[in-house]
């Protein structure tokens, strides 16, 4: 199932970026993805982690959450760059406590962190994140664990 539905994404995902619908490019896509699915079938690299299928329906209400936050970190980074003497920038290095269980897990959280304007994951270990932010108050922010808990409680919860 995982492999079919996988080949059903590579061939949506090939008709989306190339938009032509000739024989001749249709042909090339089927033999890229016939190669792309034999090799991944071969390697042994479509499994329950690297595939997360059972999150699927769970993701839009993360994503909905993420955005929020880009949004607020946004706005508080072009705040810091029209008005440096109001609000200051003030880089800080801190290290956050890294409480998610899988190591998908893990991911999205360093890559949410990263995606945030303001704030970097620079290393991702089994305790911990280290993780630069452009202001104090955006690394008090992330040391409350609140995304860590958003993370847990839409995506993993079931």
């Amino acid at each position: 199932m995982r492999y079919f539905s996988f080949v059903v994404l590579l061939i949506l995902f090939w008709i989306s970026l190339s938009g032509h619908f000739e024989p001749l490019l249709l042909g090339l896509g089927a033999v890229s993805i016939a190669l792309t699915a034999y090799l991944s079938h071969r390697m042994n690299v479509i499994d329950h982690e690297s595939y997360p299928l059972h999150l699927s329906s769970k993701f839009p209400s993360y994503y909905f959450y993420l955005f929020g936050e880009i949004l607020k970190a946004n706005i508080d980074v072009i705040k810091r760059i029209i008005s440096p003497g109001e609000t200051p920038i003030s880089p800080q290095m801190i290290e956050i406590p890294q409480s998610q269980k899988t190591d998908l897990g893990a991911v999205i959280y360093a890559n949410s962190i990263t995606l945030t304007p303001g704030t970097v994951t620079i290393k991702l270990s089994k305790e911990s994140l280290t993780v630069h932010a452009l202001s104090k108050e955006a690394a008090t922010d992330l040391a409350t664990g609140a995304m860590s808990n958003e993370i847990t409680n839409r995506v993993f919860k079931e």
